[in-house]
């Protein structure tokens, strides 16, 4: 069948063929759109570059697991919604656990005034000598006795006797008490006794009754002056003692068991081991303090004397509190006493 010419233009028309690409006019469009929108929001880079003609389009990578900022661009059509912010809501949590460790950090100061716990134990070696008295009827004890001091090693020799827990007995000198009465009053702190040894050692036997009186005053004076006691024993010079001696004075007069002649021994060893070996329960010791090879020694007596089982107490606990009226020889019903 054969057309007319217009007809045959017309039909034409109406099937021409569309050109290559046009039809994706308006998906580049609506990508665009949604490009533009990203990119004014900060939420993409714009890297994205549209497809070439003739390329199948894809659907514009448009993020939705990040919410927009407050005035960017609504998503593009059918995207759904993002999800409500989980990290916001965390945020707090740290500052409200940041004041936990201000808290805890009282606790310490808290703890530091239990420090003066400390000081408070120190008396108890400072007056370790001060211990429960020995009933030395029962135990075994010795008098450590130490003459014509104080000197310039007393106080080497306190602290000798206080590792050991040790108490002796300071038989003084008035005029060296006068010069040193710091030490004698550490003695006296520390649990020690302090007996008469006369104010110059004179032989109290070669003077007058009234000079006897007046020798051993001026000594328990400047004991008092100095510790604030007063010698409850006299220990005549050189031992020299007579009946007119004994009657200037209510005390007792104590002499001793063991002499170690340090005076003639200045020898450590030696000194310490006529100390050892002349030494049984109930023993008086004799010691010179003012001679350092003597102080030397004392460590040596105390370790093993210790370790034989001796106590170590003042001439007034040896007898109970209540010395006779003449001590020469130590205490003789002291048990194992060889006397």
């Amino acid at each position: 069948m054969r057309f007319t010419g217009e007809s045959t233009k017309s039909t034409a028309r109406r099937r021409r063929p569309v050109r290559a690409g046009a039809r994706w006019d308006s998906a580049r469009l609506l990508v665009a759109a949604v490009l533009t929108a990203v990119c004014a929001a900060g939420q993409g880079t714009g890297s994205a570059a549209v497809g070439t003609a003739g390329a199948a389009p894809t659907a514009p990578p448009v993020p939705t697991a990040r919410p927009s900022s407050p005035g960017s661009a609504s998503p593009a059509p059918g995207t759904p919604p993002p999800p409500a912010p989980a990290a916001p809501a965390q945020e707090p949590a740290v500052p409200t656990q940041k004041p936990a460790v201000p808290t805890q950090e009282p606790a310490v100061p808290a703890q530091e005034p239990a420090a003066p716990a400390v000081p408070a134990q120190k008396p108890a070696v400072q007056t370790s000598a001060a211990q429960a008295p020995a009933d030395c009827r029962r135990v075994k004890c010795v008098a450590l006795t130490f003459d014509d001091g104080p000197g310039r090693y007393t106080g080497t020799l306190l602290r000798h006797l206080a590792a050991y827990r040790a108490r002796a007995t300071f038989y003084v000198v008035g005029r060296n008490v006068a010069e040193n009465p710091g030490v004698v009053r550490r003695a006296v702190e520390a649990g020690h006794e302090i007996g008469n040894h006369t104010w110059s050692h004179h032989d109290l036997t070669r003077l007058p009754a009234a000079a006897i009186r007046a020798d051993l005053a001026r000594t328990d004076r400047a004991v008092e002056r100095a510790a604030g006691v007063t010698p409850e024993t006299v220990r005549p010079p050189y031992g020299a003692h007579n009946t007119a001696v004994r009657r200037q004075t209510k005390r007792p007069v104590v002499l001793w068991s063991v002499d170690t002649e340090d005076w003639r021994h200045r020898d450590s060893s030696t000194v310490a081991r006529r100390a050892i070996k002349g030494t049984a329960p109930g023993a008086v010791i004799l010691f010179h303090d003012i001679h350092p090879t003597t102080v030397k020694a004392i460590p040596k007596v105390l370790k093993s004397l210790s370790a034989r089982g001796y106590r170590f107490v003042t001439v007034s606990e040896l007898f109970g509190g209540k010395p006779p009226r003449l001590a020469y020889g130590g205490r003789r019903d002291a048990p194992g006493s060889r006397r």
